[in-house]
């Protein structure tokens, strides 16, 4: 069951931090042609951020093109995200602006390709964050 969405741009950091997690995980085109994955489980978004230095477009433009469909944006829970430390109060704030116009939580933060740390954190979080989801439906 696939459990994540990822952004990964050319740089390909985002997609070695998935194949690092070694779980299932969909991800969303870098070609805005491509077809979206269709989602029917609740899902973790994984997004990297390309701001300026001011913050302006740090969400890539096709997560937000993923994100503007309603039925795909339903399932979305959380998001983790991924940046440069060396952009300073720009590191991985797409995963905030994602937050909070999504009204769902920032479960943690990676630098590039991120660490074995941040993989077995990773994992843990999200085993903990699935076994503690509340079926309201």
């Amino acid at each position: 069951m696939t459990r994540l969405v990822y952004y990964s741009s050319a740089s390909g950091n985002t997609a070695r931090f998935i194949a690092q997690l070694g779980l299932a995980a969909a991800r969303i085109p870098v070609r805005p042609n491509d077809p979206m994955p269709d989602l029917v489980t609740p899902y973790v978004l994984i997004c990297p951020t390309f701001a300026d230095g001011e913050g302006r477009g740090a969400v890539p433009k096709q997560v937000i093109r993923f994100l503007n469909d309603p039925s795909r944006r339903a399932g979305l829970r959380g998001v983790i995200g991924a940046g440069n430390r060396n952009f300073g109060t720009t590191y991985a704030c797409a995963a905030d602006v994602i937050s909070a116009k999504c009204n769902i939580p920032v479960l943690y933060r990676f630098e590039l390709a991120g660490t074995e740390t941040d993989i077995t954190r990773v994992r843990t979080g999200l085993a903990e964050f699935w076994g503690t989801e509340c079926s309201t439906s």
